[in-house]
C-alpha cells in the first residue's frame, strides 16, 4: 500500500471561517486530520470573514463546532494544541479592502522557516466567489496558491461563464480546486475499484446486461437554517448538477489509462459530453408542504425542494440505458444509493422471472457508507424448483479510520497538490449546458413531508420502479 503523503508546510486562508459550513465540516476535518498525523509538520490558518471575532473567539467556534461535528471523542489537549494554529482576521475582503488580510499573511509567514505554501478555501456564498477571487489577485496572493471552491460554481451558463472568467485572470486552472465532497466519499472511489479491479463486473457493466441505473439521495430533513441560500438555488443547482452527475459520471465513464487527474477528469467529461440535454419531459420537480410558510420564503416561491431526472447517455456502452437520478429535502428517509438493475435473460425457462429488473438481480451500493448489496434469484429448498430472492452483502467492517471523511480526504489532496477528486472548467460548463432548459421550470408538484415526492416522479420511471430504501430486501437474506 502507498503510504500517506505528508504535505509541505502551509498557510491555510479560510473565508467565512466562522460561518456554517466551516463549523459543519471544515474546522472539524482539519482537527480530524491533524489527529491523524495527516497535517504539515508546520501549518497554521487564518480564518476571515466581515465579523469582528478575535483569536480567542475564534478558537472558542472551533471548539464547540469540533465537540459537535467531529466523529471521535474529544481530547481537550490535543485541541489546546491545534488551536495554537488558529488566528483571525476580520475584514471584507474585497477590491480595494484586501491590505489587511495581505499583511495578516506576511505576518504568519515569519513564523515559517523557509516561505510556506498558500491554501485558499473559500467556505463563503456562491455569490462572494467573484469577488474575493479578484481580492486575491489585487492582495497579491495568487502566485502558485491553491484556492479552494465549494460548489455550486455558477447559477448558470451565464453565471457560470462570468465567474469562470474572474478566476482565470487571477489563476491558472492546476491551481483551481472545485470541490464537490460526494467525489470524497469512500464507496464513490469504490465503485471504480469494484468496476475495474474485477472482470466479472466490468464484463456486465453496459447496454448488453443492465436494463437501467438509479441514483437516489433523498434527505429526510427540510431546509431548516439554510433558507436563505437555498431559496435562491433549489434542489437542480444545490444537488442534481453537483452531487448527482458527478457520481453519474463515475459509474458511466470508461476506463482511464491511469487514476490519476487528467485520465480520469478526461473520461468523465467524455460521460457529460454524451449526455443529452434535459428537457421538461425528463424532469419532475416538486416543493414540500409547508416550504412557502418559511420565514423568508415568498408565498409564490416555485424553489425546487425535490427533482426527478431521466438522462440519456448517447455513447457505445449506454445506448438505450436510462439513468434515473432522483433528491429531495423532507422525504421519508436519508439515503444515498446507487442501483444498477440487470437485463432479464433471454428466452428464459423460467417463466416466472419477473420483467422489471429490480425485482430480479439488482446491484446496490450504498454511499453513505453501508457498503454494497447484490440481489438474484435462486431456488428455493425444496422438491419443487420455484425461485426465491438471494442477497449478498460487502461491508468494509473495521478496516480503515473513522476519522477520516470526504472533506478529509479533499482537504488533505489539495494540501497535497492532487486534482484528481476535483473537478475541472469543462467538465462544469457542460454540466450547465445540460440542465440550462430546465433551470426556469415553475410550478412544481407538492408533496407531504416524511413522503417520497410527488407522484409524478413515480410515473417518470414506468413501467420501472424507485429501488425504495425501505425495500425488505435491500441487504437482508429471505426467511425461507
Amino acid at each position: 500500500m502507498e503510504p500517506a503523503r505528508t504535505p509541505p508546510d502551509t498557510l491555510l486562508i479560510i473565508f467565512g471561517a466562522n460561518g456554517d459550513l466551516s463549523r459543519r465540516k471544515l474546522l472539524p476535518a482539519l482537527y480530524n486530520l491533524d489527529a491523524e498525523g495527516l497535517v504539515p509538520r508546520n501549518w497554521r490558518v487564518i480564518g476571515t470573514a466581515r465579523s469582528e471575532v478575535s483569536d480567542d473567539d475564534f478558537r472558542q467556534v472551533a471548539h464547540d463546532a469540533i465537540r459537535e461535528h467531529e466523529r471521535c471523542d474529544f481530547d481537550d489537549e490535543h485541541f489546546g494544541e491545534f488551536s495554537q494554529r488558529l488566528t483571525f482576521t476580520s475584514t471584507d475582503f474585497r477590491p480595494g479592502d484586501t491590505q489587511v488580510l495581505a499583511d495578516a499573511v506576511a505576518r504568519s509567514s515569519h513564523e515559517f522557516d523557509d516561505d510556506p505554501q498558500l491554501l485558499l478555501y473559500l467556505s463563503t456564498p456562491p455569490s462572494t466567489f467573484g469577488p474575493i477571487t479578484a481580492g486575491i489577485g489585487e492582495a497579491g496572493l495568487a502566485k502558485n496558491a491553491r484556492v479552494v471552491y465549494e460548489k455550486p460554481f455558477g447559477s448558470d451558463p451565464a453565471s457560470f461563464a462570468a465567474l469562470d472568467e474572474i478566476v482565470r485572470g487571477v489563476l491558472r486552472e492546476d491551481q483551481t480546486y472545485r470541490i464537490d465532497h460526494f467525489l470524497g466519499k469512500e464507496m464513490v472511489q469504490n465503485l471504480l475499484a469494484f468496476r475495474f479491479a474485477n472482470g466479472a463486473f466490468e464484463a456486465m457493466w453496459n447496454r448488453a446486461h443492465i436494463d437501467h441505473v438509479q441514483i437516489d439521495v433523498p434527505e429526510d430533513l427540510g431546509v431548516d437554517n439554510r433558507v436563505a441560500f437555498y431559496d435562491k438555488t433549489g434542489a437542480i443547482r444545490d444537488m442534481m448538477v453537483t452531487h448527482l452527475f458527478q457520481v453519474l459520471s463515475v459509474v458511466a465513464m470508461e476506463p482511464p489509462v491511469r487514476l490519476r487527474s487528467g485520465p480520469l477528469t478526461d473520461e468523465k467529461f467524455k460521460v457529460f459530453d454524451s449526455m443529452r440535454q434535459l428537457s421538461a419531459d425528463d424532469v419532475v420537480i416538486g416543493q414540500y408542504d409547508g416550504y412557502r410558510d418559511l420565514e423568508g420564503v415568498a408565498d409564490d416561491s416555485a424553489t425546487d425542494t425535490f427533482v426527478a431526472a431521466r438522462v440519456h447517455i448517447d455513447n457505445w456502452r449506454w445506448d438505450g440505458v436510462p439513468f434515473f437520478l432522483r433528491t429531495g429535502k423532507a422525504l421519508a428517509a436519508k439515503e444515498q444509493l446507487v442501483t444498477l438493475a440487470f437485463r432479464r435473460p433471454p428466452a428464459t425457462m423460467f417463466s416466472e422471472v419477473p420483467e422489471s429488473g429490480l425485482e430480479r438481480d439488482h446491484l446496490t451500493f450504498d454511499l453513505s457508507g453501508g457498503g454494497a448489496g447484490f440481489s438474484f434469484l435462486a431456488k428455493l429448498p425444496g422438491p419443487a424448483l420455484r425461485l426465491g430472492r438471494a442477497n449478498m452483502r460487502f461491508t468494509y467492517g473495521e478496516t480503515g479510520s473513522r476519522l477520516i471523511g470526504p472533506y478529509e480526504r479533499l482537504v488533505h489532496d489539495a494540501l497535497l497538490g492532487d486534482r484528481t477528486l476535483f473537478t475541472r472548467t469543462d467538465g462544469i460548463a457542460r454540466t450547465w449546458e445540460l440542465v440550462e432548459p430546465i433551470l426556469d421550470m415553475r410550478d412544481p408538484h407538492p408533496y407531504p413531508q416524511g413522503s417520497w415526492g410527488p407522484d409524478a416522479a413515480v410515473d417518470l420511471l414506468l413501467p420501472r420502479r424507485w429501488h425504495m430504501p425501505q425495500d425488505p430486501d435491500r441487504f437482508s437474506l429471505p426467511e425461507i
